[in-house]
């Protein structure tokens, strides 16, 4: 199945350059151009995109506002976006998973990395460096907000021990092949144990679900020294 794109950047010599990089991806197409953060809202409801490449800083409406108002929309549920940005800016990538980014890479990515990315994300899986998660993850839980709260603790006991497991273990950084291997379980139930920790606590991807992780304490913000955790 061909990931349908949309590409939101106020830069347009950015956006052609990626539209000819993904265009030429046989498995890819850029279905609509956004140079602004309204606008990509607006075009993501015509064209419901799988993938919104999503640029922050934007004038008028930016790509944090943006991100949250398709990330809140039932119609987009579907639809998964891909923040770009630079990982010093830890408080703008919180907010981004908050409003409900799937990941984030550097404007100064790869060509590979780009479309990796974008199929990671379209997947429903998250983008995000361990290492550069839990700093930005401790960064924004120094300051907590109850009202940027997407779960408590108590929610976590509608979870199975077997659920948080997996849910622990995945905020730590790991894919599901890596975590099958750890539990000696297949990929395939991985997958679906994540999927239910989903749907238990209404996140919207495995990016949510990670941050949910931090936030209720599942999992530890302070660094690692040894290594994931």
């Amino acid at each position: 199945m061909t990931i349908r794109v949309l590409l939101a950047d106020d830069q347009a010599l950015l956006r052609s350059t990626f539209r000819i990089l993904i265009d030429t991806d046989p498995g890819m197409t850029v279905v609509a151009e956004a140079a602004d953060g309204q606008e990509a809202v607006d075009l993501a409801r015509e064209h419901h995109p799988d993938v919104v490449v999503m640029d922050i800083r934007m004038p008028g409406v930016d790509g944090l506002t943006a991100t949250t108002l398709i990330g809140a929309d039932p119609t987009l549920a579907t639809t998964r976006i891909l923040i770009l940005t630079t990982f010093e800016d830890d408080q703008n990538v919180a907010a981004a998973l908050r409003g409900g980014a799937g990941g984030f890479l550097g404007k100064d990515v790869t060509a590979e990395a780009l479309l990796a990315g974008i199929r990671t994300v379209a997947a429903g899986d998250s983008l995000l460096s361990p290492t550069a998660t839990r700093s930005l993850i401790t960064r924004f839980l120094s300051t907590p907000d109850a009202h940027d709260r997407l779960a408590s603790p108590r929610e976590l006991e509608r979870l199975t021990d077997r659920e948080r497991q997996v849910m622990a273990l995945a905020a730590q950084g790991m894919n599901n092949d890596e975590i099958a291997d750890q539990l000696f379980l297949s990929p395939l139930t991985i997958r679906t144990h994540i999927h239910r920790a989903m749907t238990k606590l209404h996140a919207r991807d495995r990016a949510q679900l990670v941050f949910i992780a931090y936030q209720t304490g599942l999992v530890s913000a302070r660094p690692d020294p040894g290594g994931r955790g």
